[in-house]
């Protein structure tokens, strides 16, 4: 048997950004960033989301909706 854990690989086909038209650095990049920042900003937006719901919405929200496009889109590979 072998065993090891598998680095997360993301690819995005049919984008415009580079001439192969796929993605596979910026998203897995992008995958990762979102990882680390929701390991983080979830816990800390359930906590906010008990006193003021929208506002811990938001920073739960923050990974998905900020972290992951800026940094998939800022590689164009």
């Amino acid at each position: 048997m072998t065993g090891g854990i598998g680095i997360p690989a993301c690819v995005q086909c049919g984008t415009h950004s580079n001439p192969c038209r796929c993605k596979f650095v910026g998203p897995t990049l992008g995958f990762l960033a979102f990882a680390i920042a929701a390991v983080v900003e979830w816990p800390v937006g359930a906590l906010v989301y008990c006193f003021r719901h929208t506002k811990g919405r938001r920073i739960m929200a923050h990974p998905a909706a900020v972290i992951y496009p800026s940094v998939s889109n800022a590689i164009p590979i």
